[in-house]
């Protein structure tokens, strides 16, 4: 697939990624802790009735110049288990909330670095949902791990407590650019690794990595995608490098080193794409390859994907995510809410016996009708009318009045061979995948005026 230039500098415009709708940043502190706790209750009634998990660890031992995360950089073992037992205890808090009837269909446990922490600390966590909760047939249990902090005995480990897919940040194989962007190098192999997790059976791997950054070239991206599809992953992930300074101050480093232009990094996408899907992988939304016979693969054929903070999820395992940790955000049917913003702080309010909420938003009708609509965009790169209409209960002339939606504003998007649409149906093209953004903006009606900033789509 080749993205024309001229439709780079067309589209290449800021607009949210749409991880949620409405974005983080539309979230108030006016939303407050009872409110939460007040909707955790509430969403015992809410569908989907499946409980997923999210644990922030937002431990790291050093700065990733290009990280986007919300980190604490520390090699502080005293501290890492005071705040493991400060999300134990906000756990059991919810614990009381939540109907114990529902299953968990999800475990993510991102950051920060995961396994900067002795294993230990994380199987007496998943201990209590092992013990305490029901579990879908096939959960998604998953964890992200920097792979120089990784070996045999701790893959072990976490299979042990019930990890059943385990996430490798590989970035790039070249040390030049890890070097540059402060990433620790590896001492043991990526394909040695995954030879390791891949001696326990039903365990996959994934493998991701950025592009657009210092040091790297279409000729050597390509080299390290060609590498990582010969070691086999079940799912390779190329993330586009966000460069935003004026939110991580850290990453103005980077300019220092020169950052690939626009061009460079489109022609990065497309020699991955060429080459992933010439082995057989199956891209999916934006920014992830599986192969046939992965789950997401299935999903995305049969319409069925979903999407959120932690990624791409199908039907089966989606459910409302309850975040525990640091600056988790939980994601409920009827509200978003993110917790206290540094480790001190969550510390000393779970210690105080309460959970602290910093900001929030309540959800209104049509707040979940974009949201579905920009889901369906970003996830099965289709839409129907007749189907959210049936979803909410109205008709199709009255989603199209409350969205101000013309079919004038697809215009452009079928000139340039970014979709197709017939009265009641809207499908997205392999070309039209690189600009699902600009897209999925068409139908954000709180973009109209928003002096909010976000990331460039390219």
């Amino acid at each position: 697939m080749k993205i024309p230039v001229e439709l780079i500098e067309k589209y290449n415009v800021p607009v949210p990624r749409y991880t949620s709708y409405p974005p983080a940043n539309f979230f108030g502190g006016d939303f407050e802790t009872d409110d939460y706790l007040v909707a955790v209750e509430e969403s015992n009634k809410k569908e989907p009735q499946n409980i997923s998990i999210y644990l922030h660890i937002p431990f790291c031992t050093q700065l990733c110049l290009y990280c986007g995360c919300n980190t604490h950089i520390t090699k502080d073992q005293d501290m890492m288990k005071h705040y493991m037992e400060a999300l134990k205890t906000e756990i059991h808090m919810l614990n009381k909330l939540i109907d114990h009837d529902r299953k968990i269909s999800q475990i993510h446990w991102g950051g920060g670095t995961p396994n900067v922490l002795p294993a230990e600390l994380i199987g007496e966590v998943m201990a209590i949902f092992n013990s305490e909760y029901q579990f879908i047939d096939k959960p998604e249990i998953a964890i992200e791990c920097n792979p120089a902090l990784l070996n045999q005995a701790y893959i072990d480990q976490l299979v042990s407590f019930g990890f059943n897919r385990i996430s490798l940040g590989v970035q790039d194989f070249q040390e030049k650019v890890l070097n540059a962007v402060r990433r620790e190098v590896p001492e043991i192999p990526i394909s040695e690794l995954v030879h390791m997790i891949r001696q326990h059976v039903g365990v996959s791997v994934n493998l991701d990595f950025i592009y657009g950054l210092p040091y790297q070239t279409v000729e050597s991206f390509g080299k390290a995608i060609e590498k990582a599809i010969a070691i086999n992953p079940d799912r390779l992930v190329t993330f586009s490098y966000a460069h935003v300074p004026w939110v991580k101050k850290a990453q103005k480093k980077l300019e220092d080193y020169g950052l690939p232009a626009a061009e460079d990094k489109v022609k990065m996408f497309e020699e991955a794409w060429s080459l992933m899907t010439n082995a057989g992988y199956v891209p999916i939304g934006l920014d992830h390859y599986a192969k046939p016979n992965d789950d997401m693969a299935i999903a995305l054929k049969n319409r069925s994907l979903h999407r959120n903070f932690q990624g791409y999820c199908t039907r089966e395992t989606t459910g409302q995510v309850y975040a525990f940790g640091v600056t988790g955000i939980s994601q409920l049917e009827d509200v978003y809410a993110q917790n206290a913003r540094t480790v001190k702080e969550y510390i000393d309010t779970v210690e105080s016996g309460s959970i602290k909420i910093v900001k929030g938003y309540s959800l209104s009708e049509t707040d979940k009708i974009i949201r579905q609509i920009i889901n369906e965009i970003m996830c099965n790169q289709y839409l129907s009318w007749a189907q959210i209409a049936d979803q909410f209960q109205t008709t199709e002339k009255s989603l199209k009045k409350l969205l101000d939606f013309k079919e004038s504003k697809l215009d452009d998007f079928v000139a340039d061979d970014l979709l197709t649409y017939t009265k009641d149906e809207i499908f997205i093209t392999d070309l039209g995948r690189f600009f699902l953004r600009n897209i999925a903006a068409v139908f954000d009606i709180r973009l109209e005026g928003s002096v909010k900033k976000f990331s460039k789509s390219v």
